[in-house]
């Protein structure tokens, strides 16, 4: 079974905590928020396993090394990303190999980059036997198939085949470690994820999906997810209140997107 977090506004993170496995933060808010950074405290004391991202998604760059490392240090997450770069795979692969970390009593993620397959590649076999899960973004620029523009409806179809396409050649090629957890970062449709049943090696998923969709009023068909996705980030939502009507669609939402995950 593949893990799954599911970002939610502050209104309503008890209630998604409960329907998910692990929880995924984002350390820029905490910064910004104290409500949020208690929310993780707290799940850290019952024991909930917990990604730190470096909020390169959400800020463009990665969070500042040094910062990054004493969050780290506070918090003691389960996991942490190692900063990276957009689509940038010497920078991120540097980033890899200079990341110093003292006994925090973590594990390290880091996530492949690159602007082309072979850039993935390379940065894959680069980066893996130093970090203890690899993730793999939804949403590198390749995956943009001009000469199926008119056939596929929107840009996040071409993200949910590209990484579909991408790891099954991947695997094709020899060049994923199916010894070693991996995580996806994001989604472009979720429906991409009835694709990956059976692989024992995808560990964790995280996505505010689910939960964005719903505050959009979009509900998902319960095997075929969406055929669109709302744009904004969750970060931008995280003091929202939700309407009665709002939770109910998240948590159907999340339901539908359990089961295409795992059945």
């Amino acid at each position: 079974m593949i893990k799954i977090a599911h970002e939610a506004p502050l209104s309503i993170f008890n209630r998604v905590q409960e329907v998910t496995d692990y929880d995924y933060a984002l350390v820029h808010l905490f910064e910004e928020n104290n409500e949020y950074w208690e929310k993780f405290v707290r799940a850290k004391e019952i024991g909930r396993e917990i990604i730190l991202d470096n909020s390169i998604f959400e800020l463009g760059t990665a969070f500042e090394p040094d910062k990054f490392a004493l969050w780290i240090e506070r918090l003691k997450p389960t996991w942490y990303i190692i900063p990276d770069a957009l689509e940038d795979a010497k920078t991120t692969v540097k980033n890899v190999k200079e990341w110093v970390a003292p006994d925090w009593g973590c594990k390290s993620i880091g996530v492949v980059q690159g602007k082309s397959y072979d850039e993935i590649v390379w940065c894959y076999k680069e980066i893996e036997p130093f970090v203890d899960k690899v993730a793999i973004s939804f949403d590198y620029h390749f995956f943009v198939n001009e000469d199926l523009n008119g056939a596929l409806p929107t840009k996040y179809h071409h993200y949910m085949y590209g990484r579909d396409a991408m790891i099954h050649r991947l695997l094709a090629d020899k060049v994923i470690n199916e010894n070693k957890p991996h995580h996806l970062l994001g989604c472009g449709l979720p429906q991409e994820f009835d694709s990956y049943r059976g692989y024992s090696w995808i560990d964790s998923i995280d996505t505010s999906n689910p939960v964005v969709a719903a505050i959009k009023g979009m509900r998902y068909d319960s095997t075929k997810g969406l055929q669109d996705k709302p744009s904004q980030k969750l970060y931008t939502m995280l003091d929202q209140k939700l309407s009665s009507y709002e939770l109910q669609l998240a948590l159907y939402n999340i339901e539908c997107f359990r089961a295409i995950c795992n059945g």
